[in-house]
């Protein structure tokens, strides 16, 4: 279960300063956190933590100072990174990016019970990812399978839920083979992201390996998938294609491309489930020249900006969409006042972006401007332990 609650001063206080260990901080904590009668979201926070320790905590948010409140955390068994939560807020799904898993070479995916009164976790069960180190993990939009991505091993699968919210052994799982022009980065396959299109009726592979966007049929009912004939989209060779989503409109999506530091913008034929390339552009300054990846992308509730996340420059960069062509223009790069932003998120209003900091164990709160997309740091940063994922969701505990 889920560990009792820790005010944010407690935990910066002693854990911030390495006075105490997690474990001890939150184990000398209150067992309630008193709430704020501003509205507020929950933050689910996915790391890199080992099995043993604190890996999966939950926040509570304050929508009005961008405040962070520890509620929890919970020994989730080891490096449960990237997370995703159903629509109805019942249940929580990690990719679990463990070596071994039963006794076998590759990584879980873990099915979580979500307490409606306090937000709190309780473990269903595990299963195989059907792959080597699990990066990525989304639902189909009527939450029936689990689509999850293997980074290491270039492969990706699909897991049927069952109405408890437990997961099957996967239904279906497909390896992807060859190679790119980058051989540092490109030796093999690099499955790195997959989700389904706004209709559901396509599930979409984002392979670094191969700078290819693989398409699927898939049927949620049983959790199957099909590779199509032909990919939905290949990016430009050596591009190191990465994170893929989609506009509120479903006629555009944006794709980061890790490699490159690029953006590309896409036009989707939702009848074929393909993508047609708009425009691609940098995602850092003209005058910066170090090393960088980009890394996660998202696009405003409203539909009007797009946000990126650069590691090595250390920003987000903020992209205004024109909502005719779904072409980007550069608004701002901002600080995200820590190192590797891997992961960043938005509030459900569009009103906050957090951004975790994987080399810093840092959590940093942004203030979004709904009119300008532009963001200005609240002040506020927490210390969390390798964080790689973050999940805002609205504060269901109060109804």
């Amino acid at each position: 279960m889920l560990k009792s609650a820790c005010t944010r001063r407690d935990f910066l206080k002693a854990a911030g300063l390495g006075l105490l260990s997690l474990p001890a901080v939150l184990a000398g904590c209150a067992r309630s956190v008193p709430r704020s009668e501003a509205p507020e979201c929950l933050v689910y926070v996915g790391t890199f933590v080992l099995a043993g320790s604190e890996s999966l905590f939950l926040y509570r948010l304050n929508m009005a100072t961008g405040a962070l409140t520890l509620v929890s955390a919970l020994d989730a068994g080891g490096k449960p990174g990237f997370l995703t939560l159903d629509a109805k807020r019942q249940h929580l799904y990690t990719a679990t990016r463990v070596d071994e898993f039963a006794g076998v070479q590759g990584g879980a995916v873990s099915a979580f019970a979500i307490d409606r009164s306090t937000g709190a976790l309780r473990l269903l069960n595990r299963q195989s990812s059907a792959g080597v180190g699990p990066c990525y993990i989304s639902l189909d939009h009527s939450d029936r399978c689990a689509l999850v991505a293997n980074y290491n091993s270039g492969s990706i699968s699909s897991l049927p839920i069952q109405a408890d919210g437990q997961l099957r052994s996967p239904a279906s799982t497909d390896q992807h083979r060859g190679s790119g022009p980058n051989r540092s980065r490109q030796e093999g396959p690099h499955a790195h992201c997959i989700i389904a299109d706004p209709s559901n009726r396509f599930a979409f592979a984002v392979d670094l390996g191969l700078d290819t966007v693989f398409a699927y049929a898939l049927d949620a009912p049983t959790g199957m998938l099909r590779l199509r004939d032909t990919p939905a989209f290949r990016a430009q060779p050596g591009a190191g294609p990465r994170h893929l989503t989609f506009h509120p409109n479903a006629r555009f999506a944006y794709l980061t491309n890790e490699i490159a530091s690029t953006v590309t913008a896409l036009a989707y034929d939702a009848a074929q489930g393909t993508f047609r390339e708009i425009q691609t552009l940098s995602a850092l300054p003209a005058d910066f020249t170090s090393t960088n990846t980009l890394a996660d992308v998202h696009v405003a509730p409203n539909g009007r900006f797009v946000y990126v996340s650069n590691r090595g420059h250390n920003s987000v960069a903020v992209f205004a969409i024109d909502s005719k062509s779904g072409r980007l223009t550069l608004v701002q790069h901002v600080a995200t006042q820590g190192k590797t932003p891997r992961n960043f998120g938005l509030d459900p209003a569009g009103r906050m972006l957090l951004v975790a900091h994987q080399d810093s164990n840092s959590i940093v709160v942004f203030r979004i401007d709904s009119r300008s997309g532009r963001l200005t740091p609240t002040g506020v940063s927490v210390a969390v332990p390798t964080p790689v994922c973050v999940q805002i969701v609205e504060d269901f505990t109060r109804g």
